[in-house]
């Protein structure tokens, strides 16, 4: 059903512009950051992502940051958190009335925005008149990006995993990805073994994010065909038995542990080291709220034990 609805929903994304240079909030207002990641090709993707002894280890920043003056899920906190470190950016896909995918984490558009009702009930032109909030709840001069301006600022800059809402037909996400050619540094978030199928069938080239708490995760991920190599492993919101670690690490497949909650509660208690011990216990990318103080365990950890990545400028 979902893909079906997938394939009506492709006609519309055809005469419907997702990138609109005149917008107030288009891709040129927001800043240019460095090259982050020198990867030009899938496979190099593919490379930098398997697990290997000494690999890089990153933060990726929870439905994209959100700061004083930063609202989550906007271009504008991509790029604060771009310009301090090469980051993961988790961000969150929604669907307009008129087919357009924008950027929102809540069904609503109540908490963040200075709009009122559900996202799906608007058209993107609705949309464009509100303002985004900051995470103080204060009004700021960003408005709601589209998915396509996302993609567009991103390339060699970050890496984003891309968490497709359930009313968001696959198919147009995968499109839009092709689309802007940016295969090299995005992820697709799953939350099931089917779901991991259904992109894996759509798109064999892309990346996918496959929820593996327990080892039986992993055996019916490979029962379905998914190969090893287009998979990274969100392993959950706690720590998980060392055993899973070792396991994916055999399949050479990389775990992000989501450090939200508890666990980025621990590290503003006990100080922003906890981070590099997640890293050292076996985590390989860590998805919180607190981007800026993992960022800083992690570049000490990594210049301690001096590693480098080739993808990493």
């Amino acid at each position: 059903m979902r893909i079906y609805f997938g394939l009506i929903a492709l006609i519309f994304l055809g005469a419907t512009s997702c990138f609109r240079g005149s917008s107030p909030d288009s891709v040129e207002m927001y800043p240019k950051v460095s090259p982050r990641f020198n990867i030009k090709t899938v496979e190099e993707f593919y490379d930098f992502l398997t697990f290997a002894e000494g690999s890089y280890p990153l933060v990726s920043a929870h439905r994209g940051g959100g700061f004083p003056g930063y609202p989550e899920n906007s271009i504008a906190s991509f790029a604060k958190i771009a310009k301090e470190m090469p980051a993961i950016i988790e961000c969150d896909v929604r669907i307009t009335k008129d087919s357009v995918l924008v950027l929102m984490h809540d069904e609503t558009l109540n908490r963040t925005t200075t709009g009122k009702g559900k996202v799906i009930n608007k058209t993107y032109a609705e949309l464009e008149e509100y303002k985004l909030k900051d995470s103080e709840g204060k009004i700021t001069r960003y408005g709601i990006p589209t998915l396509e301006q996302a993609l567009l600022w991103g390339k060699n800059a970050v890496i984003y995993t891309l968490d497709v809402k359930k009313e968001v037909p696959y198919a147009m996400v995968v499109d839009l990805i092709h689309k802007t050619q940016t295969e090299t540094n995005t992820i697709i978030i799953t939350y099931s073994a089917n779901q991991a199928a259904v992109v894996n069938k759509l798109a064999p080239d892309l990346m996918i994010s496959a929820s593996i708490k327990k080892p039986d995760d992993l055996t019916r991920l490979s029962n379905l065909d998914i190969p090893d190599n287009k998979l990274v492993a969100f392993v959950g919101t706690s720590e998980p038995d060392s055993s899973l670690y070792s396991a994916l690490r055999l399949h050479g497949i990389k775990s992000i542990l989501g450090t939200i909650g508890n666990l980025d509660r621990s590290a503003a208690k006990a100080g922003y080291q906890v981070y590099a011990e997640y890293i050292n216990r076996g985590a390989d990318i860590l998805s919180t709220d607190r981007p800026f103080e993992a960022a800083k365990a992690l570049d000490f950890y990594i210049k301690k034990r001096n590693i480098r990545s080739k993808y990493i400028q």
